[in-house]
């Protein structure tokens, strides 16, 4: 166990509750494979997001639309054996619990019993009430996931800002209350108002984890490929790159074709 890894509590959603009433903010990233995960793991992040992302910087895909469930519960699989310390949650993928209560169950169920997961994300308020209500019923945790909400991408054509206008901002408030009253443990709000984040983030008990949502909230989520700058094509403004991957690893991917063209690699100290 790394030095991470022992000084710090497991966490669950119970100390995402805590976190939030002590005012201590919640680091969260997305992973979706074994030796990524367990990188952020021993680094002391609180959760890592099986997001369904890995349908755009895994497959590379224009949407998260086409990745399956099963897809979700083998990127999770691999997530789970990494992790030691964070709350692992997986996204149930687009066409696996809106509109049908009993196929969210079983999704989730899945999700949880196939990948050893500990919470799952839908995306959605009030017109899903029922699948989420459903999947709580069975003790199952869920996340909530309001304002920009990639699933729905054709329905709003466009990525932009949501609930800029007050009657998108109403809706989003009353479904986040919503979430909350049936037993969301959290929501992630994504690329609103940062104003319309706070108010939210303060009317609730349970923590709030914003992607382009502002500084008000109880946490911040990211792309780990965006994050860390493997991904090129991608940088609205809510993204901070801590590092410039595609660089580093392009350019030892170029040394290392120079060294096999010299004959310089593999030398007599590295082999047999």
């Amino acid at each position: 166990m790394s030095t991470a890894q022992g000084q710090f509590k497991k966490i669950t959603t119970h100390r995402l509750q805590e976190m939030k009433a002590t005012g201590e903010k919640i680091a969260m990233l997305t992973a979706y494979d074994y030796s990524m995960a367990r990188i952020l793991d021993a680094s002391g992040i609180d959760v890592i997001l099986v997001g369904d992302s890995a349908s755009n910087v895994m497959a590379g895909n224009e949407t998260t639309l086409p990745i399956t469930l099963d897809h979700m519960i083998w990127h999770a699989t691999s997530v789970v054996k990494a992790v030691h310390r964070a709350l692992v949650v997986v996204d149930v993928p687009f066409g696996s619990y809106q509109g049908n209560s009993s196929e969210a169950l079983r999704s989730s169920i899945r999700i949880m019993k196939e990948s050893g997961a500990h919470a799952v994300k839908m995306e959605g308020g009030i017109e899903i009430k029922e699948s989420i209500s459903r999947v709580l019923s069975a003790g199952i945790p869920v996340m909530g996931h309001l304002g920009l909400t990639p699933q729905s991408i054709y329905k709003f054509g466009t990525y932009s800002v949501r609930a800029k206008e007050e009657v998108e901002a109403e809706k989003l408030k009353s479904d986040a209350q919503i979430l909350q009253d049936i037993g969301c443990f959290g929501i992630v709000l994504e690329k609103i108002p940062a104003s319309l984040a706070k108010e939210v983030s303060e009317s609730l008990h349970i923590p709030i984890i914003g992607i382009g949502a502002g500084p008000d909230v109880d946490g911040q989520v990211l792309v780990v490929h965006d994050m860390l700058g493997i991904t090129q094509d991608f940088k609205p403004r809510f993204l901070r790159q801590y590092a410039d991957l595609n660089k580093i690893i392009g350019e030892a991917t170029t040394n290392f074709i120079k060294d096999i063209r010299s004959k310089d690699f593999p030398n007599k100290e590295e082999s047999y």
